[in-house]
């Protein structure tokens, strides 16, 4: 079956598609916004059905590939939630010490395009760590709704805390040539510029369509930062002027791209937002910053 793409649907769909995914209108705030679109009920629902992500036809690098190595693994975190609980995936034959990335998710916490992520990330010869935000809570429910449901639970301040110590924990692992990026998406991409402000010795950062930091933190930032925005996103791009301005008053070094004609989310694979030749450039370019800031 033709894998749908946001070109089938509605951009007011799309929208309510986003501030559902974002906690913003409900399920049925959802279905009543599309519903007076002229779908009705029941085909807002199967709308919305549509627009969820399709875990298994997308994964990249499987499980059980072996030119990798993953494993669950925790870290302590005592100013946050205890322990910081996820995945870390390397390469099966490393020769010598590598980089490492920090691998943030999105509102959902660690699901499997995440995970599918990491062993990417691996196999372009590199550490990869993804911590599960929700792990306090019982980690990843397996469904969706169920995880944003859950990342409302969350103590922000703790979480945010766990995040500084997986980077601390990344810095002292025997394998790694000293050097530590991070990647994240939409509420990971927030993350990322986050954790710029907070860790002057960042080797890299690359956000995707992730929130702001405020402008009086981007003076904190000393990680060169590679940001990836979509075109179509007004929500997170409403911050990309003041920030942009900040990184220029900062002396930040940064690269930012915009890519025409996409939406929010457009790096993810398993939803009809994906854009493959959107995503396949803006992870070209992420390779290649993480190759010139985190080797050698």
């Amino acid at each position: 079956m033709t894998r749908q793409t946001a070109d089938d649907f509605d951009p007011e769909v799309l929208k309510a598609f986003d501030l559902y995914v974002h906690g913003d209108i409900s399920r049925r705030g959802f279905i009543d916004r599309v519903g007076r679109l002229g779908l009705g009920a029941v085909a807002a629902a199967t709308t919305l059905a549509a627009l969820q992500p399709r875990f298994a036809e997308a994964p990249q690098v499987q499980k059980d590939d072996p030119r990798i190595v993953a494993k669950t693994v925790e870290f302590p975190s005592p100013d946050g939630n205890g322990v910081v609980k996820g995945y870390l995936v390397k390469p099966a034959n490393a020769a010598g010490k590598l980089p490492v990335i920090l691998v943030v998710h999105e509102n959902r916490g660690l699901n499997p395009h995440i995970e599918d992520i990491t062993r990417r990330l691996a196999l372009a010869n590199f550490i990869a760590f993804a911590p599960d935000a929700l792990a306090p809570l019982g980690g990843y429910p397996g469904d969706e709704d169920k995880a944003r449901e859950l990342f409302q639970k969350l103590d922000q301040e703790k979480t945010r805390k766990d995040f500084l110590a997986a980077v601390a924990a990344l810095k002292a692992l025997p394998d790694r040539n000293g050097k530590v990026g991070v990647v994240g998406f939409c509420y990971g991409g927030g993350v990322a510029n986050f954790l710029a402000t907070k860790i002057p010795d960042l080797g890299a950062a690359v956000p995707f369509y992730g929130a702001q930091p405020k402008a009086e933190e981007v003076r904190n930032i000393k990680a060169p930062l590679l940001l990836h925005y979509a075109g179509v996103d007004d929500r997170i791009n409403a911050g990309w002027s003041a920030y942009e301005t900040a990184l220029k008053e900062a002396k930040v070094p940064y690269e930012a791209f915009i890519y025409p004609g996409v939406q929010h989310g457009f790096n993810n694979d398993t939803t009809p937002r994906y854009d493959q030749a959107a995503a396949r450039l803006a992870w070209g370019r992420t390779i290649d910053f993480f190759n010139a800031h985190l080797r050698g």
